[in-house]
């Protein structure tokens, strides 16, 4: 999450300058054609209805991105086999890449939209530069990154710590 290094230069100028603002994320170009694995404790499948709900320490891997969650909600299409469509995460959710961590209350990943947003509580950590707002929304097509305020947990505001660069005078 590139836009990290963006979001930190601009948070200053307050949560409309980061609303409307995004840099590139490491995300950028992520294989959302790569397979997904998923474990949990346990699974649920609904065939009927085209999902399957794991729960209980849920790990989904795709490429290198993981995302963690108490739960997810899979939904899929079923056209000669069973492909991915979104990921419903619940519970102390989790998005991480090299390099990057993002965490939520609640997650979607949408695969057709290659779409990743989380909302509530939201954390957007690179090295020890931090930002937190109520919504993150990635697009892994452009790569930009947005935090806003809006959201339950972030008081409406976006907020951030930096790191600088250290001077030897």
């Amino acid at each position: 999450m590139k836009a990290m290094l963006f979001l930190l230069a601009i948070a200053a100028a307050g949560p409309s300058a980061v609303a409307a603002g995004g840099q590139s994320s490491v995300l950028k170009g992520h294989n959302s054609n790569a397979p997904v694995d998923v474990s949990a404790d346990r699974i649920e499948v609904q065939d009927r209805a085209d999902r399957a709900i794991f729960s209980g320490n849920v790990v989904a891997r795709q490429a290198e991105m993981t995302l963690t969650a108490a739960r997810i909600t899979v939904a899929y299409a079923n056209s000669g086999g069973v492909q991915i469509k979104r990921l419903d995460a619940t519970g102390g959710v989790t998005v991480t890449s090299p390099g990057e961590r993002a965490s939520g209350d609640v997650g979607i990943y949408d695969l057709d939209q290659r779409i990743i947003t989380l909302v509530g509580g939201v954390s957007l950590v690179r090295g020890d530069s931090r930002v937190k707002g109520g919504r993150l929304v990635i697009d892994l097509r452009s790569g930009r990154a947005v935090v806003d305020g809006g959201g339950p947990g972030s008081n409406g505001r976006v907020s951030g710590t930096f790191t600088v660069p250290q001077r030897h005078d």
